[in-house]
């Protein structure tokens, strides 16, 4: 049992911060009570926590990330020479991402299910985690590392990330395939990409009626969602009509595409944190350097007409092609192209939860809830931009139990 008091609680539902709070953690992880007022009189064996006023928010959830991925170059390189290096590589970011206040995570391409496995289990400190496992492209699409060559950079990785489908039937197989790999959402490419070398964002992906398949498929193997990676403006179009659960990027999202989101209650992950991270010339392939210029302007523009109009938004940072362990950068992405403060800790909590179907156990912190929560040195409300910085988290609790505590 454990109780934190006088805290300056945000619980994620939108509503005004509660201030002199008690949120009181039975044995089991699970929140009791949650605002004014004592908890139940501690036991004499229970921990009391004083957060001196300090802000508790719930646990974030970032829903794209790649945690096998430490920078975006490695995407065009061979992989490691061993693969027991890369897995310890991935157990660092992992735990650098939970220190940094997040508690859940969604991997959208390159880990297996036995890191989910590993976290699940207290093997490994991390969030706890969904993963795609294998992203669904195309041949030449956004996730075929084919090189000119013909040398398969995906065939030498420890995890292959991509299933390769051009037909309706190979888009079902392909599908199937993840699915009986442990994967909990299902990623499709349905443009090409900025980190891409044969394909741009413009290019679209796979078809509507192949990503129509894969959403018919995950909705006959119990509901997983589909997340579509989308950045040019007919493929994004093109995945909302085929009924995907969630747009990854959504850079050139026109107005017409707004509509249809907002008819379909389609949830955009916007990913501000990549779009905003111009490399230094020469530190990236050049053809890297020249798409991310251009369509760094126009994410900007765009997502916040998105924003404007109200389509849902949940927090992604596509880490990996960006730095792990600064994931609430994101929040004052979002505070900038418009969400309130408040809106932008929603997006990366409440709203996340529900696009990962894990609404009824996180997203907010109110009783019957799990335990997931962060407490800030500084008030986010106003100073949303200082929890990119990890130091300004000094206290993470995932499912009841301390990860970090720095108080």
């Amino acid at each position: 049992m454990t109780q934190l008091i006088n805290a300056r609680l945000i619980d994620g539902t939108g509503t005004t911060p509660v201030d002199g709070a008690t949120i009181a953690i039975d044995a089991f992880g699970r929140i009791t009570h949650a605002g004014t007022g004592p908890g139940a009189m501690p036991a004499p064996d229970e921990t009391v926590i004083d957060l001196g006023g300090r802000t508790v928010a719930p646990g974030f959830i970032d829903c794209h990330v790649h945690f096998g991925l430490g920078h975006v170059s490695e995407l065009l390189e061979p992989p490691p020479h061993w693969a027991s290096l890369a897995t310890f590589q991935t157990a660092e970011r992992l735990r650098r991402t939970l220190v940094a206040g997040v508690t859940t995570a969604r991997d959208l391409g390159g880990l297996d299910a036995g890191y989910r496995e590993a976290v699940t289990a207290g093997l490994v400190e991390g969030p706890r985690l969904q993963v795609a496992i294998r992203m669904i492209s195309h041949t030449g699409g956004h996730a075929d590392f084919t090189q000119p060559s013909g040398i398969d950079i995906d065939a030498l990785r420890p995890q292959p990330w991509t299933e390769i489908a051009d037909t309706v039937g190979e888009a079902r197989i392909a599908t199937r395939r993840v699915i009986r790999a442990g994967a909990d959402v299902i990623k499709v490419c349905a443009t090409g990409g900025v980190s891409s070398p044969t394909d741009q964002p413009d290019d679209e992906g796979l078809a509507t009626d192949e990503m129509a398949a894969i959403v018919d498929e995950a909705l006959r193997h119990r509901g997983r969602p589909v997340a579509a990676h989308a950045q040019g403006t007919s493929g994004i179009r093109n995945a909302v009509l085929a009924g995907v659960t969630s747009i990854e990027h959504g850079y050139g999202i026109d107005d017409e595409t707004i509509d249809l989101m907002l008819e379909h209650g389609t949830i955009l992950v916007p990913t501000l944190t990549t779009a905003a991270t111009i490399p230094e010339p020469g530190s990236v392939p050049d053809f890297l350097y020249q798409k991310k210029i251009r369509w760094s302007a126009l994410a900007m523009e765009r997502v916040a007409e998105a924003i404007r109009r109200g389509v849902p938004i949940a927090l992604g940072t596509d880490s990996g092609v960006t730095s792990h362990g600064h994931n609430l950068r994101e929040l004052a992405y979002l505070v900038d192209l418009g969400l309130s403060p408040m809106g932008a800790i929603e997006a990366g909590t409440r709203v996340a939860a529900r696009l990962l179907g894990l609404d009824t156990d996180l997203g907010t912190i109110e009783p019957g809830k799990l335990a997931d929560l962060v407490v800030c040195r500084t008030d986010p409300l106003h100073g949303i931009a200082s929890l990119a910085d990890p130091d300004n988290i000094l206290l993470v609790m995932q499912a009841g139990r301390l990860v970090k505590d720095r108080l």
